[in-house]
């Protein structure tokens, strides 16, 4: 027999496939699929992000990343969805170069790729109210990823979705 307890942890990570696939399935620029997605569900690597979260929160003094961490802390999965920094091709200057060489030449980003990022996060998140599940975008755990290099080098911009089952949702009521 199973409890509530345990019927809720097997769905939230069923939950965060589904996400997933709502991310990589989401509309995108020109047909290009740059978008990279983790699931961070093991305590190890859960408690390295916390901490580099923490660790950002200190040396830049932002207390959102410590209070985001805290929300992290409560979440038995975290959904992390990035954007590789890849070239449209449509050399429409949007990102402020006249054309795709010249802002890869300079080291810009794509505009088309953080609208990726977030047409896909918009699916993720879309897929985890439809389960009713808990979750709010953060840019904090995105960039705590990047710094730790969960994804791939060209993984430039990232934003995460802590989950959780709860009869109030924790990431909302945050001091």
């Amino acid at each position: 027999m199973k409890n509530s307890n345990d019927l809720e942890k097997a769905a939230i990570k069923d939950i965060a496939e589904f996400m997933a696939v709502a991310a990589r399935t989401a509309p995108k620029t020109r047909g290009i699929d740059n978008i990279e997605v983790i699931a961070i569900d093991d305590e190890p690597t859960k408690n390295k992000l916390i901490e580099k979260m923490k660790e950002i929160s200190s040396k830049e003094a932002r207390p959102g990343f410590e209070r985001d961490a805290n929300c992290v802390a409560m979440s038995p999965i975290v959904l992390v969805i990035g954007v590789k920094n890849n070239p449209s091709g449509l050399n429409c200057g949007f990102c402020g170069y006249p054309t795709c060489a010249e802002m890869t030449k300079q080291k810009g980003t794509c505009a088309y790729n953080p609208i990726d990022l977030g047409i896909a996060t918009g699916s993720a998140v879309t897929k985890a109210g439809d389960f009713h599940a808990d979750n709010r975008v953060m840019y904090s755990i995105g960039r705590a990823c990047l710094d730790l290099k969960l994804f791939s080098q060209t993984v430039k911009q990232a934003l995460g979705i802590p989950l959780s089952v709860t009869g109030k949702n924790p990431f909302f009521d945050r001091k």
